[in-house]
């Protein structure tokens, strides 16, 4: 009786986070701003401009409500 082994081939699969900046395909990015409240409600808004992201973040900051907003690169 002969034995018979299957070999498999791995594929190289990316996991994990993506190169947004490499990728050709895309046009613009999108930024995910996530507002955290004091009261444990939790907000976010997804832009396409870093710069009005960055701006509606700052704004939210300044509210005594906010506990934190951040700022994600979501693709």
């Amino acid at each position: 009786m002969v034995k018979v082994t299957k070999t498999t081939e791995k594929k190289n699969s990316r996991k994990g986070k993506a190169a947004f900046s490499t990728d050709r395909r895309r046009k613009h990015h999108h930024f995910l701003v996530s507002v955290y409240y004091a009261d444990g409600e939790k907000f976010g808004r997804v832009y396409t401009d870093k710069g009005k992201a960055t701006r509606f973040a700052e704004r939210q900051r300044r509210s005594p409500v906010v506990k934190s907003a951040r700022i994600t690169q979501v693709s």
